[in-house]
Protein backbone atom coordinates (compact mmCIF):
# COMPACT_ATOMS: atom_id res chain seq x y z
CA UNK A 1 0.00 0.00 0.00
CA UNK A 2 0.68 3.50 -0.49
CA UNK A 3 0.04 6.14 1.88
CA UNK A 4 -0.88 8.92 -0.15
CA UNK A 5 -0.03 12.83 1.01
CA UNK A 6 -3.30 13.68 2.93
CA UNK A 7 -2.50 17.24 3.91
CA UNK A 8 -0.29 18.59 1.18
CA UNK A 9 -1.70 21.94 0.03
CA UNK A 10 -2.74 22.48 3.39
CA UNK A 11 0.21 21.78 5.90
CA UNK A 12 2.46 22.96 2.95
CA UNK A 13 2.91 23.36 -0.61
CA UNK A 14 1.28 20.74 -2.50
CA UNK A 15 3.31 21.10 -5.72
CA UNK A 16 7.39 19.40 -5.95
CA UNK A 17 8.08 22.87 -7.39
CA UNK A 18 6.62 24.74 -4.40
CA UNK A 19 7.58 22.39 -1.52
CA UNK A 20 10.80 22.25 -2.11
CA UNK A 21 11.04 26.26 -2.37
CA UNK A 22 9.80 26.47 1.15
CA UNK A 23 11.35 23.78 2.87
CA UNK A 24 14.72 25.56 1.70
CA UNK A 25 13.51 28.65 3.35
CA UNK A 26 13.74 26.87 6.31
CA UNK A 27 17.20 25.00 6.17
CA UNK A 28 20.88 27.05 6.87
CA UNK A 29 23.44 24.75 5.14
CA UNK A 30 25.99 24.23 7.86
CA UNK A 31 29.38 22.70 7.59
CA UNK A 32 29.36 20.57 10.73
CA UNK A 33 26.07 18.32 11.24
CA UNK A 34 25.90 16.46 13.89
CA UNK A 35 25.06 12.57 14.21
CA UNK A 36 22.21 12.48 16.29
CA UNK A 37 20.18 9.40 18.42
CA UNK A 38 16.80 11.75 18.48
CA UNK A 39 15.07 14.37 18.19
CA UNK A 40 11.97 16.36 18.91
CA UNK A 41 10.59 18.80 16.28
CA UNK A 42 6.92 20.35 15.69
CA UNK A 43 4.43 19.26 13.25
CA UNK A 44 1.92 22.59 12.80
CA UNK A 45 1.79 24.02 9.35
CA UNK A 46 5.04 24.70 7.36
CA UNK A 47 4.58 28.61 8.05
CA UNK A 48 4.60 28.39 11.67
CA UNK A 49 6.44 25.62 12.86
CA UNK A 50 9.00 25.73 9.68
CA UNK A 51 11.46 27.73 11.52
CA UNK A 52 11.93 25.58 14.39
CA UNK A 53 12.03 22.34 12.66
CA UNK A 54 14.20 23.50 9.57
CA UNK A 55 16.54 24.73 12.32
CA UNK A 56 17.05 21.35 13.44
CA UNK A 57 16.76 18.87 10.50
CA UNK A 58 19.99 21.77 9.84
CA UNK A 59 21.72 20.56 12.73
CA UNK A 60 21.70 16.53 12.12
CA UNK A 61 22.88 14.09 9.73
CA UNK A 62 20.36 12.02 8.09
CA UNK A 63 20.96 8.27 8.34
CA UNK A 64 19.64 5.79 5.79
CA UNK A 65 16.76 4.26 8.26
CA UNK A 66 14.31 6.71 10.38
CA UNK A 67 11.51 5.88 12.90
CA UNK A 68 8.93 8.45 13.03
CA UNK A 69 6.93 8.96 16.53
CA UNK A 70 3.88 11.05 16.85
CA UNK A 71 0.90 11.82 18.26
CA UNK A 72 -2.55 10.54 16.93
CA UNK A 73 -4.59 13.57 16.59
CA UNK A 74 -7.11 11.43 14.83
CA UNK A 75 -8.29 9.13 17.12
CA UNK A 76 -8.69 6.21 14.53
CA UNK A 77 -6.54 2.78 14.51
CA UNK A 78 -5.21 1.00 17.13
CA UNK A 79 -3.66 2.50 20.48
CA UNK A 80 -0.62 2.21 19.15
CA UNK A 81 -0.27 1.61 15.23
CA UNK A 82 3.01 0.94 12.84
CA UNK A 83 1.92 0.83 9.38
CA UNK A 84 4.96 -2.33 8.67
CA UNK A 85 5.04 -2.94 4.83
CA UNK A 86 4.43 -0.29 1.58
CA UNK A 87 5.25 3.52 1.32
CA UNK A 88 4.54 6.66 2.14
CA UNK A 89 4.11 9.51 -0.92
CA UNK A 90 4.95 13.49 -0.67
CA UNK A 91 4.61 15.84 -3.81
CA UNK A 92 8.82 15.42 -3.12
CA UNK A 93 8.49 11.43 -3.89
CA UNK A 94 7.51 8.33 -2.59
CA UNK A 95 9.85 6.87 0.73
CA UNK A 96 9.88 2.95 1.34
CA UNK A 97 9.01 1.71 4.90
CA UNK A 98 11.76 -0.24 6.77
CA UNK A 99 9.32 -3.90 6.82
CA UNK A 100 12.94 -5.52 8.67
CA UNK A 101 13.28 -3.10 11.42
CA UNK A 102 9.45 -2.42 11.58
CA UNK A 103 8.76 -6.40 12.56
CA UNK A 104 11.30 -6.15 14.65
CA UNK A 105 9.66 -2.86 16.93
CA UNK A 106 6.29 -5.10 16.64
CA UNK A 107 7.79 -8.06 17.90
CA UNK A 108 9.75 -6.24 20.82
CA UNK A 109 5.80 -5.29 22.17
CA UNK A 110 2.19 -6.93 22.08
CA UNK A 111 1.14 -3.16 23.01
CA UNK A 112 2.26 -1.96 19.02
CA UNK A 113 -0.07 -3.35 16.58
CA UNK A 114 0.19 -3.28 12.74
CA UNK A 115 -2.11 -0.88 11.79
CA UNK A 116 -2.69 1.60 8.75
CA UNK A 117 -6.02 3.50 9.39
CA UNK A 118 -4.39 5.57 12.10
CA UNK A 119 -1.56 6.83 9.53
CA UNK A 120 -4.07 7.61 6.85
CA UNK A 121 -4.92 11.14 7.69
CA UNK A 122 -2.74 12.03 10.54
CA UNK A 123 -0.29 14.60 9.85
CA UNK A 124 2.04 14.72 12.62
CA UNK A 125 5.01 12.61 10.79
CA UNK A 126 3.76 13.57 7.01
CA UNK A 127 5.24 16.82 7.83
CA UNK A 128 7.86 15.78 8.88
CA UNK A 129 8.90 14.14 5.56
CA UNK A 130 9.85 16.99 3.16
CA UNK A 131 12.07 18.66 5.56
CA UNK A 132 14.28 14.64 5.24
CA UNK A 133 13.47 14.30 1.45
CA UNK A 134 14.48 18.37 1.00
CA UNK A 135 17.93 16.95 2.23
CA UNK A 136 18.39 13.19 1.36
CA UNK A 137 17.38 11.07 -1.34
CA UNK A 138 17.21 7.60 0.43
CA UNK A 139 16.47 6.99 3.29
CA UNK A 140 13.32 4.54 4.56
CA UNK A 141 11.05 5.37 7.52
CA UNK A 142 8.81 3.42 10.19
CA UNK A 143 5.74 5.22 11.19
CA UNK A 144 4.47 4.92 14.45
CA UNK A 145 0.54 6.83 16.10
CA UNK A 146 -0.19 6.97 19.32
CA UNK A 147 -3.05 7.22 20.60
CA UNK A 148 -2.28 5.07 24.20
CA UNK A 149 0.13 7.82 26.16
CA UNK A 150 -0.35 5.99 29.72
CA UNK A 151 3.28 6.08 30.54
CA UNK A 152 3.28 2.61 30.54
CA UNK A 153 2.68 1.96 27.00
CA UNK A 154 5.34 4.98 26.35
CA UNK A 155 7.77 3.10 28.21
CA UNK A 156 6.96 -0.22 26.30
CA UNK A 157 7.41 1.39 23.08
CA UNK A 158 10.45 3.39 24.23
CA UNK A 159 11.37 -0.24 24.61
CA UNK A 160 10.35 -2.01 21.92
CA UNK A 161 12.01 0.92 19.52
CA UNK A 162 15.61 0.57 21.12
CA UNK A 163 16.21 -2.83 21.59
CA UNK A 164 15.88 -3.22 18.20
CA UNK A 165 17.32 -0.69 17.00
CA UNK A 166 20.30 -1.79 19.53
CA UNK A 167 20.21 -5.57 18.23
CA UNK A 168 20.25 -4.23 14.37
CA UNK A 169 23.10 -2.62 15.42
CA UNK A 170 24.70 -5.76 16.82
CA UNK A 171 24.34 -7.66 13.87
CA UNK A 172 25.82 -4.83 12.02
CA UNK A 173 28.67 -5.02 13.87
CA UNK A 174 28.87 -8.54 13.82
CA UNK A 175 28.94 -8.75 9.94
CA UNK A 176 31.52 -6.08 9.70
CA UNK A 177 33.72 -8.39 11.76
CA UNK A 178 33.19 -10.90 9.26
CA UNK A 179 33.73 -8.81 6.07
CA UNK A 180 37.68 -8.98 5.46
CA UNK A 181 36.86 -12.97 4.83
CA UNK A 182 35.27 -12.89 1.63
CA UNK A 183 33.41 -16.30 1.85
CA UNK A 184 32.35 -15.37 5.13
CA UNK A 185 31.00 -11.82 3.84
CA UNK A 186 29.42 -14.08 0.71
CA UNK A 187 27.66 -16.26 3.77
CA UNK A 188 26.97 -13.65 5.89
CA UNK A 189 23.56 -11.92 6.69
CA UNK A 190 22.49 -8.74 4.59
CA UNK A 191 24.06 -5.64 6.40
CA UNK A 192 21.38 -3.28 6.88
CA UNK A 193 21.64 0.14 7.42
CA UNK A 194 23.62 1.10 10.67
CA UNK A 195 22.59 3.98 12.07
CA UNK A 196 18.63 5.00 13.05
CA UNK A 197 17.29 8.26 13.67
CA UNK A 198 14.09 8.57 16.19
CA UNK A 199 12.04 11.43 15.56
CA UNK A 200 9.49 12.61 18.33
CA UNK A 201 6.94 14.65 16.32
CA UNK A 202 5.21 17.19 18.91
CA UNK A 203 4.01 20.95 19.24
CA UNK A 204 4.21 22.48 22.88
CA UNK A 205 1.77 24.39 25.02
CA UNK A 206 -1.12 25.28 22.62
CA UNK A 207 -3.73 28.57 22.71
CA UNK A 208 -1.81 30.24 25.59
CA UNK A 209 -0.40 33.29 26.14
CA UNK A 210 2.76 33.66 24.42
CA UNK A 211 4.43 34.20 28.12
CA UNK A 212 2.27 31.53 29.62
CA UNK A 213 3.18 28.86 27.05
CA UNK A 214 7.10 29.54 27.54
CA UNK A 215 6.82 29.30 31.30
CA UNK A 216 4.78 26.07 30.68
CA UNK A 217 7.03 24.30 28.21
CA UNK A 218 10.22 25.64 29.89
CA UNK A 219 9.16 23.05 32.47
CA UNK A 220 8.67 20.24 29.78
CA UNK A 221 11.97 21.40 27.95
CA UNK A 222 13.81 21.02 31.08
CA UNK A 223 12.99 17.23 31.50
CA UNK A 224 13.48 16.54 27.71
CA UNK A 225 17.17 18.02 28.30
CA UNK A 226 17.87 16.19 30.79
CA UNK A 227 16.58 12.62 29.63
CA UNK A 228 14.35 12.03 32.24
CA UNK A 229 11.59 10.39 30.80
CA UNK A 230 9.47 10.09 33.63
CA UNK A 231 9.91 13.75 35.14
CA UNK A 232 8.63 15.17 31.66
CA UNK A 233 5.35 13.01 31.97
CA UNK A 234 4.64 13.85 35.64
CA UNK A 235 5.22 17.39 34.77
CA UNK A 236 2.93 17.57 31.24
CA UNK A 237 0.24 15.95 33.69
CA UNK A 238 1.20 18.40 37.45
CA UNK A 239 0.90 21.53 35.22
CA UNK A 240 -1.53 20.72 32.74
CA UNK A 241 0.59 21.36 29.46
CA UNK A 242 -0.75 21.17 26.43
CA UNK A 243 2.28 19.40 24.73
CA UNK A 244 0.22 16.81 22.25
CA UNK A 245 3.38 14.52 21.26
CA UNK A 246 4.57 14.37 25.18
CA UNK A 247 3.65 10.53 24.49
CA UNK A 248 6.55 10.08 21.13
CA UNK A 249 9.15 12.26 23.12
CA UNK A 250 9.07 10.08 26.90
CA UNK A 251 9.18 6.75 24.18
CA UNK A 252 12.10 8.69 21.90
CA UNK A 253 13.69 9.15 25.32
CA UNK A 254 13.50 5.85 26.31
CA UNK A 255 14.67 4.27 23.69
CA UNK A 256 17.43 7.16 23.44
CA UNK A 257 18.90 6.31 26.51
CA UNK A 258 19.09 2.52 25.46
CA UNK A 259 21.29 3.36 23.01
CA UNK A 260 23.65 5.36 25.04
CA UNK A 261 22.43 8.94 24.43
CA UNK A 262 23.94 11.30 26.84
CA UNK A 263 23.69 14.86 25.41
CA UNK A 264 21.38 16.87 24.34
CA UNK A 265 20.85 20.24 23.17
CA UNK A 266 17.84 22.64 22.86
CA UNK A 267 18.16 24.34 19.08
CA UNK A 268 15.16 26.55 18.93
CA UNK A 269 12.52 27.43 20.53
CA UNK A 270 9.12 30.07 19.38
CA UNK A 271 5.60 30.62 18.62
CA UNK A 272 3.29 30.67 16.46
CA UNK A 273 2.45 34.32 17.41
CA UNK A 274 6.05 35.43 15.84
CA UNK A 275 4.21 34.00 12.50
CA UNK A 276 0.58 35.39 13.02
CA UNK A 277 1.56 38.63 15.50
CA UNK A 278 -1.52 37.63 18.09
CA UNK A 279 0.48 36.75 20.88
CA UNK A 280 -2.78 36.07 23.49
CA UNK A 281 -3.06 32.73 22.17
CA UNK A 282 0.21 30.86 20.62
CA UNK A 283 1.55 27.21 20.05
CA UNK A 284 5.04 26.59 20.76
CA UNK A 285 7.25 24.76 19.15
CA UNK A 286 10.69 23.46 20.47
CA UNK A 287 13.11 22.02 18.62
CA UNK A 288 15.66 19.24 20.74
CA UNK A 289 18.70 17.15 19.56
CA UNK A 290 19.88 14.27 21.52
CA UNK A 291 23.35 12.29 21.24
Amino acid sequence: MVRHAAVAGYFYKGSPEGLRKQVSEFITPTVMRKKAIGIVVPHAGLIYSGPVAGAVYSSIELPDTIVLIGPNHTGLGAPVSLMAKGAWETPLGVVSIDESLATAIMAKSPRIREDELAHLREHSLEVQLPFIQYLKSDFKIVPIQMLDTTFDTCVAVGKAIGEAIKERNKLNAENKGQSGDESLKRNSQTVLPPEVLIIASSDMSHYESAAVAREKDLKAIHYILNLDAEGLYKTIREYGITMCGYGPTVAMIIASKILGAANTELIKYANSGEVSGDYKQVVGYAGVVVV
